[in-house]
């Protein structure tokens, strides 16, 4: 909801921070990027990767600039005393990093994985053990919030364990979330760093962050590849979702300025989309041999096509990669297999698949699906990135039109808002062939409209950009360097039913109630003082919200008593009992109210009693409990 988000707890150090500490949790990986805020100066800042050390073999510790994100839990006879073992502790009982990565292709069953996609699965209990989810009963499970927890908690020892004259606690921190998390996953990532003993931080969406380590990268020149005028488009594929976000470029007394005016759905579609398609590539060309892998050896062999993937995409030159895939036991299915996954699969693959050439008005296809499903993420049901980014810029056609600059400017016959620059981040794009398949795709676009071809913006490091950008924000939210301005990126309303005789068979009519514009600045309060409503208190009430993207021009207080389908979302209810205050259960209460869009990325109404001092605070229910 909110650009940034801020715990409002003190922190544990009245001093001064010396850096800003910016943190990648990522659905594959997490990077600890800083700025030395004391040298750093103006857009020149002195910045770091933080080499996290991490079990690589058993009783083996090294040193890398990225920890993937995965979590093995091994069986108690596993490992012998003192594997584990890590510079800070000697008391963990799971491997965290690049042994838990590759101990977990070998013996899937006892991995945790896309923690991060599980984090905002509204379907199931995020704070539940869930996890491996199709672990058999002997395997210790952990909930999607655990394991975020111990990446977070790794993080924080490898900073001590670096910086003992710098402890973590003392430091500016900021971690990234997609731009499309909900409030409950957003409120989650707050609670596993709570756990994981962080103490105030800063919530920034990822694109914001990768456009963020752009500015930093170029020490200034970036206002000589943007100009005002300029729409840019923030491609981030990562390993677990596709986040898109557009900015635009403005002057404002004589100064350029990046103002964020719309960010895309949550798209859980990514790199693990690709692995798991990847699987089933090698799974079809082994049965052809006669073989059928068992559920079990479909896990081992979509972990060992994650890794063939990664090294194909980033080298050209290979050919083919082999794929093993282990067995449990002479008597099962299939036994060992040995193939191989070419070059020649991964591009088929993934580019036809997943960024397919399409029309303009090309849309994400929706199926009609089965009654009944197994328990795991629900994942985009579409896998066409392109499509899914025709979908946003459609839906954002008018999004720059009323902007200080761009008035005038916009093709009023346009189809789709037109990016003129195009920043790509995520590790699915360290492949060229998936970037410039994607640029291709959307110039293509822009030629049928006769506009002209977006360009690429270079410089981004696909692995630490967020971690970067991250660091970077919190230097830039001292008052230094080049801030994104942002602001809410919907509009938000209130369910108000309308008072109406009781008919049977027809509900009471319901308006929705803007309490929050788009682009209302985090922080910010407002009071409705002309619109009085009546508030049930003393027994269960529910209130529903609703969120736009597209309804810019409506002002705080505007009252709709209609609207299409695609113009309002419903977010969510709030289930509560008011407090009575001494009235009688069902009273209903004069009130006004005032909104205010927190730091912690919800929405806070309070309604005041007009004829006393009394007042009711509700906020959103951001664990989906009732």
């Amino acid at each position: 909801m909110t650009e940034k988000t801020e715990l409002s707890e003190p922190r544990l150090s009245v001093h001064e921070p010396r850096f800003s500490i910016g943190i990648d949790l990522g659905t594959t990986h997490c990077a600890l990027a800083c700025v030395d805020l004391a040298a750093s100066d103006g857009e020149k800042t002195s910045y770091g990767v933080l080499g996290i050390p991490q079990l690589t073999a058993p009783g083996a510790v090294e040193s890398l600039p990225l920890l993937p994100s995965f979590l093995y839990l091994p069986h108690a006879d596993e490992l012998a005393k003192g594997d584990l073992t890590l510079p800070w502790s000697d008391a963990q009982d799971h491997a965290v990093g690049e042994l838990a990565r590759s101990r977990g292709a070998q013996t899937p069953i006892r991995l945790v994985s896309s923690a991060k996609s599980w984090l905002c699965h509204p379907g199931v209990d995020r704070t539940a053990p869930i996890l491996p989810h199709d672990a058999p009963p002997e395997v210790p499970r952990l909930s999607p919030l655990e394991a975020s927890t111990r990446y977070l908690a790794h993080l924080r020892a490898a900073w001590n364990h670096a910086h003992p004259d710098a402890p973590f606690d003392a430091q500016d921190v900021t971690v990234t979330i997609p731009a499309s998390f909900d409030p409950a996953a957003r409120e989650l990532t707050l609670q596993a760093a709570r756990a994981a003993g962080y103490g105030a931080l800063t919530l920034l969406e990822e694109p914001q962050a990768a456009l963020y380590n752009w500015i930093q990268a170029s020490t200034g020149a970036w206002r000589k590849e943007v100009k005002p005028g300029d729409i840019i488009l923030v491609i981030d594929v990562g390993g677990g979702t596709s986040d898109f976000s557009l900015m635009t470029v403005l002057e404002r007394e004589g100064n350029m300025e990046l103002h964020r005016i719309a960010v895309g759905d949550h798209i859980l579609l990514g790199g693990d989309n690709m692995d798991l398609t990847l699987a089933h590539v090698v799974a079809q060309k082994v049965a052809q041999t006669g073989t059928r892998l068992d559920a079990w050896q479909m896990r081992a062999l979509n972990h060992a096509c994650r890794t063939a993937k990664e090294r194909l995409l980033s080298d050209s030159t290979l050919e083919a990669l082999p794929i093993v895939v282990p067995s449990r036991g002479s008597k099962l299915i299939g036994g060992t297999v040995r193939t191989e996954l070419t070059q020649q699969e991964v591009r088929a693959t993934l580019v036809e698949g997943f960024f397919p050439e399409v029309a303009l008005d090309a849309r994400p296809v929706s199926r009609t699906r089965a009654g009944l499903t197994q328990l795991g993420l629900p994942y985009a049901q579409d896998a066409g990135v392109t499509r899914h980014l025709a979908a946003l810029l459609g839906r954002q056609v008018g999004a720059a039109a009323e902007l200080e600059g761009f008035a005038g400017q916009i093709d009023a016959a346009a189809s789709f808002l037109h990016p003129t620059a195009v920043l790509f981040n995520g590790g699915v794009f360290k492949s060229d062939i998936l970037s410039s398949r994607t640029l291709a795709v959307l110039n293509s676009w822009l030629a049928v409209e006769g506009a002209a071809p977006a360009r690429r913006l270079s410089g981004a490091d696909m692995d630490l950009a967020v971690a970067h950008g991250a660091a970077y924000y919190g230097y830039v939210r001292r008052g230094k360097g080049v801030r994104i301005r942002g602001g809410t990126a919907q509009a938000y309303y209130v369910a108000v039913e309308s008072s109406m005789p009781a008919i049977p068979g027809v509900e009471p009519p319901v308006q929705a109630l803007c309490v929050a514009p788009f682009g209302m600045e985090e922080g910010t309060q407002t009071d409705l003082l002309d619109l009085a409503l009546g508030l049930v208190v003393g027994e269960p009430v529910h209130l529903r919200f609703f969120g736009s993207s597209v309804r810019r021009q409506d002002t705080l207080g505007t009252m709709l008593d209609f609207w299409q389908p695609d113009e309002l979302q419903e977010l969510g209810e709030i289930h509560a009992t008011l407090p009575a205050e001494g009235r009688q259960a069902g009273d209903v209460v004069q009130v006004k109210l005032r909104a205010v869009a927190l730091e912690t990325g919800t929405l806070e109404l309070t309604a005041v009693a007009i004829d006393s001092d009394e007042h009711w605070k509700v906020e959103f229910d951001v664990r989906g409990k009732h």
